[in-house]
């Protein structure tokens, strides 16, 4: 993979934060980045996760998880970038509310590009190096959902598609080699100018972590791993979580102190799910499996605070702002809450958007894109109200608070 290298007149601009400049970008034809002309809150921002915020680190990995082709992107002004969602992915709303400019992918970024922050996620990763190993049919999906659903008129599973089950390798980057490549970055800036500059600069910087999707998706529900039959959910979520605390720790020791952390949002109600059963009822099943882990991670982060000097961490809940939106699309704008955009089958859910394939005329009045990912109208809400939205949404500040935070330099 790709690395890059600052200039050495740009790593000075991006250390010394009263001298930052912004850069112009593009979305919906409109300039962006600037915030209305306001500068930038924060130096940068360095973004890790999966596909949720992936915007082109796949593209050049021997994967099937990839989304570089269009209808991908069809409202992005970059066209198809290796973004899941037909626009904005919530890190992309969050970079233009803090005043920065789009944050470019690792495997792209160099010079002026890199300065205001890189995007280290990756499609199928997970916080188990083992997450997203292999790419699984729909077929298997279904086969694996089975034990989750009672033989009742009103949850019946649909039959699987077909007999055939697939199983490719993919190419993924996990959070452990996230981290690494963050490391690598920070080794090639400190050659240049030294620890303690490059530590003073990313002390103030936003670090945004979204993790623990695929760990369920592409992991526990999945019969060719064993997980399920090693750990209950109770067990995974302890282990996923005791794994994700030593993950943020390295971060902290490399230099991170200003962490927003998302929660896991409603895996039961996706398209891909929806289409297990006939009647496309959310799985309460799956969504149970999930909250264990975002009650872990809650105290996680309860914990970090107290036991990590001079940091702080926050806590996205994606799941309680999704179930809202669910729950309430009128009042959010959304009249189509249970089927994606582009896909195939029941719900547009039981194969993801294929390459070319005619979209949804209104994007903006679906929950969905896909099988698995919101539309971008759903991620600027989500990042929205993380920005600068109350305790139900984010807590125990906002993003604009945690921003404009001054934490003690050790």
């Amino acid at each position: 993979m790709a690395t890059f290298s600052y200039p050495v007149f740009l790593l000075s601009a991006f250390l010394v934060v009263s001298s930052l400049f912004m850069v112009s970008t593009v979305r919906g034809g409109a300039e962006v980045g600037d915030s209305g002309g306001q500068k930038g809150s924060v130096p940068a921002m360095f973004v890790f996760g999966d596909s949720l915020t992936d915007n082109g680190n796949n593209n050049d990995l021997a994967s099937f998880a990839k989304a570089n082709y269009y209808p991908y992107g069809i409202d992005f002004a970059g066209g198809p970038t290796g973004r899941f969602s037909n626009g904005y992915t919530i890190v992309d709303e969050i970079a233009e509310l803090l005043g920065l400019p789009l944050i470019p992918p690792y495997s792209q970024a160099s010079g002026e590009a890199a300065l205001h922050g890189v995007n280290y996620a990756s499609a199928a990763a997970g916080i188990l190096d083992i997450t997203g190993q292999n790419f699984v049919s729909q077929t298997l999906l279904h086969t694996s959902l089975q034990h989750l659903y009672t033989s009742t008129a009103s949850c019946t599973l649909h039959p699987p598609m077909t007999d055939i089950i697939l199983l490719v390798q993919v190419g993924r980057i996990p959070f452990n080699q996230q981290i690494k490549n963050f490391e690598s970055t920070l080794d090639q800036i400190a050659g240049n100018l030294g620890a303690d500059a490059v530590a003073s600069a990313i002390a103030h910087c936003i670090f945004f972590v979204g993790m623990g999707s695929n760990d369920y998706l592409n992991n526990y529900l999945m019969p060719n791993y064993n997980t399920r039959s090693q750990y209950t959910g109770e067990q995974f979520a302890d282990l996923l979580v005791q794994e994700y605390t030593h993950q943020l720790t390295s971060l902290y020791n490399l230099g991170a102190r200003k962490f927003v952390i998302t929660g896991v949002g409603s895996m039961g109600c996706i398209p891909s799910i929806l289409a297990q059963n006939l009647l496309s009822h959310c799985s309460l099943e799956v969504d149970k499996l999930v909250m264990p882990f975002n009650n872990n991670v809650k105290a996680m982060i309860d914990a970090l605070n107290v036991n990590l000097p001079h940091a702080k961490f926050i806590y996205v809940d994606t799941y309680h702002m999704f179930m809202d939106i669910l729950s309430n699309p009128g009042a959010y704008g959304f009249s189509v809450i249970n089927r994606g955009c582009c896909g195939i089958g029941r719900n547009s859910g039981q194969i993801t958007c294929l390459p070319f394939q005619t979209p949804c005329a209104n994007r903006d009045r679906y929950v969905f894109w896909d099988a698995f990912h919101p539309t971008a109208a759903v991620n600027i809400i989500l990042a929205r109200k993380a920005y600068d939205g109350n305790t139900n949404a984010v807590f125990p500040m906002n993003i604009q608070q945690l921003a404009n935070l001054s934490l003690e330099r050790n």
